[in-house]
């Protein structure tokens, strides 16, 4: 499990394009430093985000727990904001022949190697459906999967985890890892994605925030 949460942190900060995670004794701050999302702690457990929640007051702090909701909404303070169950989830990746898009969409690479997106286009040009990988310590961690209401149920999700997978095989990487929405994991359960932990997010608002993601 920590392999695990150390991979994801490492992956989401190069992801978004924040600074690298600082380990501490309970796990992990980042320095965000977006309105709304000042600052991110990744711990361990409830009585982790317990001992943090009571010390921590500044507006836009966000906490990441390795627990269910109802476990860290029974011991952070009435102030913090509660978000809906998370899930960290994983799985081996292995060589598998090249997909094509669906039709009539048409799909590109966009990236460095480090983080690389792949963009599924309509026949207009317009964005259909997008996601992100990023390779850290040799594990791939896929971030920001979406696809617009227009164009769902058309196979575009599935098709954009195949391709994300074929780019973090082609970069050595030997697993991967995410964590989903409740809605995102019926997907990747279907994909042969597992469960490794339940992931509440609780925050201290700012009076005008942008949304924070996973």
């Amino acid at each position: 499990m920590a392999g695990l949460i150390k991979a994801w942190v490492h992956g989401w900060a190069l992801s978004r394009g924040v600074g690298l995670p600082v380990a501490e004794p309970d796990g992990y701050r980042l320095d965000v430093g977006r309105p709304g999302h000042r600052v991110r702690y990744v711990l361990a457990d409830a009585e982790s985000a317990a001992r943090r929640a009571r010390a921590l007051t500044e507006p836009g702090t966000w906490l990441k727990v390795s627990g269910s909701r109802e476990e860290v909404a029974g011991t952070v303070p009435p102030n913090w904001r509660i978000g809906p169950p998370e899930y960290l989830m994983s799985t081996p990746l292995a060589v598998r022949p090249v997909m094509a898009a669906p039709e009539p969409y048409q799909a590109e690479l966009v990236g460095d190697g480090v983080v690389t997106d792949v963009v599924v286009r309509a026949p207009d040009g317009s964005r259909a459906a997008t996601g992100r990988v990023a390779i850290a310590g040799g594990t791939a961690v896929v971030d920001q999967v979406v696809t617009e209401p227009e164009h769902q149920r058309r196979g575009l999700g599935r098709f954009v985890m195949r391709r994300l997978d074929e780019v973090a095989v082609a970069a050595g990487a030997e697993r991967a890892v995410l964590v989903a929405t409740e809605e995102g994991r019926a997907l990747y359960l279907s994909l042969g994605w597992t469960v490794a932990a339940e992931i509440t997010a609780a925050h201290l608002p700012e009076e005008k925030q942008a949304p924070a993601g996973a």
